[in-house]
């Protein structure tokens, strides 16, 4: 069973997946969303981050984030959070390292729209012990959720992230592409000509330094 926590009014566990959406778009019309892994992309690596004093945003986060709100285009956080399922640390350890990372982005002007995590492992403790879990990037679940509850339109939707699987991911949920940072994990032997392997007609996988380099990139969603 998932732990006994205060969760905020617009989260819920879904079969043991933390999501939360913060902003449901208006209108019956889909649009595409700007999907981000969390940690190494939006924050710091820390790794297996939770504590509150160690969020420190990546430089250009908030500014790229807050391009895609002036946009309408929904923002979501899609993370893989295996602290969690190695009994790392709880969640509420989460959830106040979240609050922190919401808190220091509106501060810039930038919001978020949905947050997915997932803490599932083919080497968790249990309740999160999972052989490969239909959420756990480089799956699709929590993409295909988000679709599902915001109206997003996977086929023209992007995500960005520093691990080959956050572009597989996208790739598998259907998006129309994926951007590889070398920010966090991104620099790690192997993992952007992994993620570039990502191509093909339907499925577009690019390379940028950090997430600062998204917005010159924002016409991609037209």
């Amino acid at each position: 069973m998932t732990e006994q926590i205060s969760l905020p009014e617009t989260a819920a566990f879904t079969k043991g997946v933390y999501t939360q959406v913060l902003n449901r778009p208006a209108g019956d019309d889909k649009r595409p969303a700007l999907f981000l892994d969390r940690d190494g992309a939006v924050v710091v690596e820390a790794h297996y981050l939770h504590e509150v004093d160690k969020v420190k945003l990546i430089e250009g986060a908030a500014e790229t984030i807050r391009a895609a709100n002036e946009l309408g285009i929904p923002v979501i956080f899609v993370t893989n959070q295996a602290g969690v399922g190695y009994g790392y640390f709880g969640w509420d350890a989460f959830l106040a390292v979240q609050e922190r990372i919401l808190g220091d982005l509106a501060e810039l002007g930038a919001s978020v729209d949905g947050v997915y995590a997932c803490p599932f492992h083919e080497k968790g403790k249990p309740p999160y012990d999972h052989p490969d879990h239909p959420a756990r990037k480089p799956n699709p679940g929590m993409l295909l959720s988000a679709a599902d509850a915001m109206n997003i339109d996977l086929g023209r939707s992007w995500i960005v992230g520093d691990r080959a699987g956050d572009i597989g991911a996208g790739f598998n949920a259907g998006l129309r592409g994926g951007i590889h940072v070398l920010t966090g994990h991104g620099e790690r032997e192997g993992e952007r000509e992994q993620a570039l392997d990502f191509n093909d007609e339907r499925f577009q996988s690019i390379g940028a330094d950090s997430i600062a380099g998204v917005p010159d990139l924002i016409d991609l969603f037209n």
